[in-house]
């Protein structure tokens, strides 16, 4: 997005560079990513960063009322209520699609907002890997706050570990080895000392919770939750004491309760001029004309699982229960950024924590995907180059 910047780097690049980036990423944790990392950051002015905090501004405006959460217990399904919920949500992620408007602007729009841990620990060691093989402007940052690489693990490791020994707090995931984000998983675990266990592998005994660390059975006072209900339910082969629902004597790092109340249910709350027109569908009562220029998403999908780009009204009236659907206003991803191989589309997520000791949700770092296909994802961009997973840098203030 800065014309400049993005010439210099393309100029500049090489494959064979890309390629040491990517062997000294991997050599850092022994582990290769699973998801393509894209071979280039992208460079935001500082006109639209003040957008994407406007936008993220009027989020929060309906996150921070009082009655939130109140207000949002209908999005938690029935069956999948677990116990002990906070009153505010430890993580959150705003995505936005970056679009232009009628004066060629750039515009955010955003796409979904979630109450669950994205990627903190792997998009800390890809700005490493970025700013180590790249000319990336020393005065260009990924994380706000002018927090340094230190000051920035130490405030997630208050986030995950709170009062609790490493020992005592576990990353709790369904089948973490089998995860395409488990890059994430080895770097969380590797800084803070904690030990990825799959929800089968916890045992619940009287209320309380203990897990196997190097033979030992240790017991579980704080999860990092990474666990999404969806997936839980698919994996009937995992046998469990352990579903989550039952009342146990552990502290969340990341209720998971939060994953539904901050939700794809939130934006028919929310009413900015960063936020497309979204209704629930049960509340449609009269289908809008230009049906074509909607999408349908279900409430409870992750990573675009479900979404409908082309619905129908023959589509809508065979859905038996719109009461888990939204009915939004398609937004027009730009083609911003100019790659070797064309342009590509982006979406920049700003990532938040708000740790018990902190008045309010503190912005900390940020999550790019581009895109080449009809939707940001990993399976609408297979065989392509120059999309994937990536980082912006902001321009200094």
């Amino acid at each position: 997005m800065i014309k400049e910047i993005r010439r210099r780097f393309n100029d500049t690049f090489t494959e064979a560079n890309y390629q040491d980036m990517r062997a000294w990423m991997k050599d850092q944790y022994q582990h290769d990513p699973k998801f393509h990392v894209a071979e280039t950051p992208i460079f935001i002015p500082k006109k639209v960063s003040d957008r994407l905090h406007a936008a993220c501004d009027d989020v929060l405006k309906v996150v921070l009322q009082p009655d939130f959460a109140e207000r949002s217990k209908a999005a938690i399904p029935p069956g999948e209520n677990v116990p002990g919920q906070n009153d505010r949500p430890l993580f959150m992620q705003f995505d936005f699609g970056m679009c232009e408007d009628e004066n060629g602007e750039v515009v955010p729009q955003l796409i979904e907002a979630q109450g669950f841990p994205s990627l903190y620990f792997f998009q800390y060691l890809l700005d490493k890997s970025y700013r180590k093989f790249y000319p990336i402007p020393e005065d260009y940052s990924c994380r706000f706050g002018g927090k340094s690489e230190e000051e920035y693990l130490d405030l997630l490791g208050r986030c995950i570990l709170g009062d609790h020994a490493p020992e005592n707090v576990i990353l709790l995931e369904v089948d973490p080895t089998g995860q395409t984000t488990r890059v994430d998983f080895i770097v969380c675990c590797a800084e803070l000392g904690i030990a990825e266990v799959c929800i089968s592998d916890v045992e619940l005994e009287d209320g309380k919770l203990f897990y196997d660390l190097n033979g030992k059975r240790t017991p579980v006072h704080r999860i990092y939750n990474r666990v999404i209900f969806d997936e839980l339910k698919s994996r009937p082969d995992l046998k469990r004491t352990f579903n989550m629902i039952e009342q146990a004597e552990v502290e969340w790092a990341g209720h998971p309760n939060w994953f539904f109340l901050l939700s794809k249910f939130t934006l028919p709350f929310i009413d900015s001029p960063y936020v497309p027109d979204t209704r629930f569908l049960h509340e449609v009562t009269e289908l809008p004309e230009d049906l074509e220029s909607y999408v349908l998403k279900p409430l409870y999908s992750f990573a675009g699982e479900g979404v409908d780009l082309h619905p129908t009204a023959e589509k809508i009236a065979a859905i038996e229960q719109p009461e888990h659907f939204i009915l939004q206003k398609k937004v027009r991803y730009a083609d911003l950024i100019e790659t070797l191989d064309g342009p590509a589309r982006t979406e920049v997520r700003m990532m938040y924590v708000w740790p018990d000791d902190a008045e309010k949700p503190i912005l900390l770092n940020n999550l790019v995907r581009l895109s080449k296909g009809e939707m940001i994802g990993v399976r609408y961009n297979k065989g392509k180059t120059w999309v994937g997973g990536s980082l912006g840098y902001f321009a200094p203030s």
